[in-house]
């Protein structure tokens, strides 16, 4: 099984932006302990700051992947773009986010990606990444 985790904005800084929100490990230490729990998954990385950087990964792996995990960041509230990236590839897709979203400011509670997600996992800090890689395993 082959699943990506792409990430947007500002989720390079894991680690060190707002602690108190997102926690205090970086995604590479986090990324490296996934590898470690899903051997039996071929996991890649992928982040950007760059909204069509993000969309290109996506048309990229979006027809050979087996699952994408997509974490859009602040992309997430404000990209048609990227909504319509995912409906227009056959892989499905798992939006996650890090924190409650609906626990924070309101332009935060409407997702773009949603709507073509095959589900959406938020609030569970990084473990919600967990969670989304666990959704392709227990699919037959």
């Amino acid at each position: 099984m082959k699943i990506i985790i792409i990430n947007g904005p500002n989720l390079n800084l894991l680690g060190k932006r707002e602690p108190e929100v997102y926690g205090d490990k970086t995604f590479d230490d986090y990324f490296a302990d996934l590898q470690f729990r899903f051997k039996t998954v071929q996991l890649e990385y992928f982040q950007s700051n760059i909204e069509g950087e993000l969309i290109d990964k996506l048309h990229e792996v979006g027809f050979s992947y087996d699952g994408i995990v997509l974490n859009g960041a602040a992309y997430t509230h404000t990209s048609v773009g990227l909504g319509d990236a995912i409906k227009a590839i056959e892989t499905p897709v798992v939006e996650v986010h890090i924190s409650n979203t609906h626990q924070r400011e309101s332009f935060r509670h409407v997702s773009y990606i949603s709507p073509g997600a095959k589900g959406v996992i938020l609030g569970f800090g990084l473990q919600s990444y967990d969670l989304a890689i666990q959704s392709f395993l227990e699919v037959h």
